[in-house]
């Protein structure tokens, strides 16, 4: 895979234009969030319906991830990253035509898929600048999905304050979705598309699909996005019930959480470049661990506050190392790789909540974030996993220095 543009200001554009890819991402998807209980009253679906469909959602998602890497591979992720961004954005009105269970399971798998696509094809197209620039900046690129998160949640909130319907305020965030795309497409970096090696020569150890590596990769991204996945849905409830505090202070637990992990993305590349990505995945999943523990063995609402706030810092950064290091495995083809790995995440995002949901049947809610807190020790362990290959190889041929912006 041989990148195509090499100027210090194309490289300077292609790593604007990601930030606006990955804003629109989480400013989609928070869209479609804070509109889900004002669809839910239109369709007229109860919860457990709802559940249903958002695992119809998040197969949807699935798929378009193991669709997006086999393509990126053949197409380049330029132009994945362009068709899989405005189906997302038309997916996103979807919900907001439904009108029973039927038209919004419909509405959600073509969300699904497009979001699903747009993550993969965009983290590639993330490794392909990175590796041009010569230094680490993914995490800078996932905090800006957090922050167009915050963006969609804001702006969503005052739409239903004025009593914007749920259509016309998805409209609006589509054509700003898919504005901001076609915007930014211009700028991402061609590349080569990639080809596999020739059948008449016997395939070296570095030209065989590295599996073992992508593996041991997605399994950490599991860890990692379980761990995630359980603040995301459980912190809230689990301060409210074990400190019985109100559900205002209760909310500052995934605040806490959710800042320190913003905040850390923006950070996380400077330690990488200085301490190397092992070290950001290490000592972020023992500083999470740390956090994890205060909250299980705190009483007290402040520490309880701090832990959650630590357990977000530590994760912030560990995430962008693993698909950083997906993306430049020797070996295999770089989409597929990506696709695995990312896929491999999003199951354990979607399996944690479930999990620790089914153990609260036997045990109390703190009890059960034991589990998180063992994946991210196990996930410290196998940290040197991330560690990068040799510089002589899976190296842009980009012709000149990095741009120092």
């Amino acid at each position: 895979m041989v990148l195509t543009t090499n100027s210090p200001t194309s490289l300077r554009r292609a790593r604007a234009a990601v930030f606006g890819v990955f804003a629109v991402n989480g400013f989609l998807l928070a869209a479609w969030v804070v509109h889900i209980p004002a669809i839910s009253e239109r369709t007229g679906i109860s919860h457990s319906t709802l559940g249903w469909l958002l695992l119809v959602l998040a197969g949807a998602a699935l798929i378009g991830m193991q669709a997006a890497g086999p393509l990126a591979d053949r197409w380049g992720s330029k132009p994945m990253v362009g068709t899989a961004g405005l189906l997302l954005a038309v997916g996103a009105i979807g919900p907001g035509l439904a009108t029973d269970t039927a038209t919004l399971a419909v509405a959600l798998a073509v969300f699904g898929l497009g979001n699903g696509a747009l993550d993969v094809s965009m983290n590639s197209q993330a490794v392909h600048v990175e590796r041009a620039y010569g230094r680490p900046i993914m995490s800078a690129f996932h905090a800006l999905f957090s922050l167009g998160g915050v963006v969609g949640s804001l702006l969503g909130a005052a739409t239903l304050a004025r009593g914007w319907s749920p259509l016309t305020a998805l409209t609006a965030a589509a054509v700003i979705g898919a504005a901001l795309i076609i915007a930014c497409l211009p700028a991402l970096l061609p590349h080569e598309r990639h080809e596999p090696p020739a059948a008449v020569d016997a395939p070296t150890t570095r030209d065989r699909t590295p599996t073992a590596k992508i593996l041991t990769l997605g399994a950490i991204a599991f860890a990692l996005f379980l761990a995630e996945g359980a603040a995301n849905d459980w912190s809230t409830l689990q301060v409210k019930e074990h400190l019985g505090t109100s559900e205002s202070t209760a909310a500052l637990a995934f605040g806490a959480f959710a800042v320190m992990m913003t905040v850390g993305r923006f950070t996380a590349d400077g330690v990488a470049a200085r301490f190397g990505p092992v070290a950001v995945v290490r000592y972020g999943t023992l500083i999470a661990a740390l956090g994890l523990t205060a909250v299980i063995a705190s009483v007290w609402i402040p520490l309880t506050l701090a832990g959650w706030a630590l357990f977000g810092l530590g994760l912030s950064g560990c995430i962008p190392q693993i698909f950083t290091a997906a993306g430049n495995l020797h070996g295999g083809a770089p989409g597929v790789n990506m696709s695995r790995v990312v896929g491999m995440g999003y199951v354990g995002l979607l399996a944690g909540p479930a999990l620790l949901g089914w153990l609260t049947h036997l045990m109390p809610l703190t009890a059960t974030l034991a589990v998180p807190l063992v994946v991210v020790l196990l996930a410290s362990w196998f940290a040197g996993q991330v560690r990068p290959p040799d510089s002589t190889s899976g190296t842009a041929d980009s012709g000149t220095s990095p741009p120092n912006g």
